[in-house]
């Protein structure tokens, strides 16, 4: 069964690392990128669902600029 939330779930990750794998191409791995997304998306799971996709992203970017 798939929820509303899934489904936010499933945009803000694919959208954020579709952008970020451009962003931090050739030096990141887009599993690399992937993985992070996710685990960005696990930890902002509290916050509002019109804020995911903006808040995903920014973590995730700030998490990727701290490699290397």
């Amino acid at each position: 069964m798939t929820t509303t939330d899934d489904l936010v779930h499933d945009a803000s990750v694919d959208l954020a690392v579709a952008r970020l794998v451009e962003e931090f191409r050739p030096r990141l791995r887009p599993q690399v990128v992937g993985t992070v997304v996710a685990s960005c998306r696990r930890d902002l799971s509290g916050v509002p669902v019109t804020a995911l996709p903006e808040m995903v992203e920014r973590l995730a970017r700030t998490r990727l600029q701290s490699v290397g």
